[in-house]
């Protein structure tokens, strides 16, 4: 039987705070649940971020091992799921690719104190290290091809896709595991998000209102199996990432080179029917990602999607979490919703019902510093 032409997604995981497995995930976009709440519900009402809003995994026990931190556990929970979807057999499990992607790695659990965790000396065993979540997942699952961590802020997900995608296609792996997850509400890290100015005030993301001025931090972890196989999942058409080399953490407010990337993207593989753009809610990126989009499609515009005022922003899982949740929709052959009541850039819709997909998906992701990837995903 000839091989497929083309990659697929075939196997699917997610953990947030919208659920513990894919479908609960695809059923809460669906019902525009929005799990945002107060953080002083998590961390105490003497922190100083208490009346912040903020999203976690409800499901603590999923993070708890006297052996993994909580980020591998997570990594490990997602892995699992989409694995198992995949139906991938040890032999094939031991011939796969696996990239991670993370922003904090392991910051969670050995920055502070873990309910249910024996404590750990800095930098005193694996849990202090951002290689552990892959190291886990290689020896959990017997998985023993190449095997790397990617640390690009906010696009590290979407990279682990592009990555992964790299390695089939090369011929180093037959197939390959996308894994990516961050666990941000750590006192210390949330200190420096607001003393940067980067968080919400406001329990409603609306990322492109002319007033957004941070984002909704939030816990999360995705995992995409990819292969060449034919069948009933989306295919994983094209990546592309390029720097706009400016700035050592902002991203420049005309959308630097973001453009060229969707440019090549549409010259290859045509217009896209939507785009699913960064649009975490802080100010710059309110004008870049307009800015980037309007210099694009300037007639006859795509429809936006976003899922940030669902997911919160889980940073460097950010990419992987939603592009899972795009392919669940695409093997529908749907669009997701958005929610009801979001501002939309001049020119551009954000429809609030799930439309049907007759085209391909771009997604987009940005790390601070000027870092821009794409990823194109189009039905089966």
């Amino acid at each position: 039987m000839a091989t497929p032409s083309s990659l697929s997604v075939t196997g699917l995981g997610a953990l947030s705070a919208l659920g513990a497995d894919i479908a609960s995930h695809h059923q809460a976009v669906l019902a525009r649940r929005v799990p945002f709440r107060k953080l002083g519900a998590l961390l105490g009402a003497d922190s100083p971020h208490a009346a912040r809003p903020g999203a976690w995994i409800e499901q603590r026990s999923l993070l708890v091992n006297r052996k993994w931190s909580p980020a591998t556990m997570a990594a490990l929970h997602v892995a699992r799921e989409a694995i198992a979807e995949a139906g991938w057999t040890a032999d094939e499990l031991r011939d796969a690719a696996l990239v991670v992607g993370t922003s904090r790695g392991n910051a969670a659990g050995w920055l502070g104190p873990w309910p249910g965790r024996r404590p750990f000396k800095l930098m005193a065993a694996s849990n202090t290290i951002h290689s552990e979540p892959a190291s886990a997942i290689t020896i959990e699952f017997g998985i023993m091809g190449p095997n790397h961590v990617l640390a690009s802020g906010c696009a590290a997900g979407l990279d682990a896709i592009g990555i992964a995608m790299m390695l089939v296609q090369s011929g180093a792996a037959p197939r390959a595991l996308a894994v990516a997850v961050d666990l941000p509400l750590v006192p210390v890290l949330l200190d420096n998000y607001a003393a940067s100015g980067l968080l919400s005030a406001e329990m409603d993301l609306n990322p492109y209102h002319p007033a957004s001025s941070g984002f909704i931090p939030a816990e999360g972890a995705a995992a995409m199996a990819i292969e060449y196989r034919d069948g009933h999942f989306p295919r994983l058409a094209h990546y592309g990432c390029n720097a706009d080399a400016c700035d050592p953490v902002g991203i420049p407010a005309d959308g630097g080179r973001t453009p060229e990337l969707i440019e090549k993207a549409v010259n290859l593989h045509g217009k896209p029917s939507a785009v699913c753009p960064h649009a975490t809610g802080t100010a710059v990126q309110a004008v870049a990602d307009p800015a980037s989009l309007g210099r694009c499609f300037p007639d006859s515009p795509p429809s936006l999607h976003l899922l940030k005022p669902f997911t919160g922003h889980t940073i460097g899982a950010s990419g992987l979490l939603e592009s899972v949740i795009l392919a669940r929709f695409a093997r529908d052959r749907q669009l997701p919703p958005n929610l009801a009541g979001r501002h939309a850039p001049a020119g551009f819709e954000l429809p609030d019902e799930a439309l049907e997909n007759r085209g391909s998906i771009y997604k987009l992701s940005h790390g601070m510093g000027g870092h821009n990837a794409l990823l194109v995903l189009t039905p089966p």
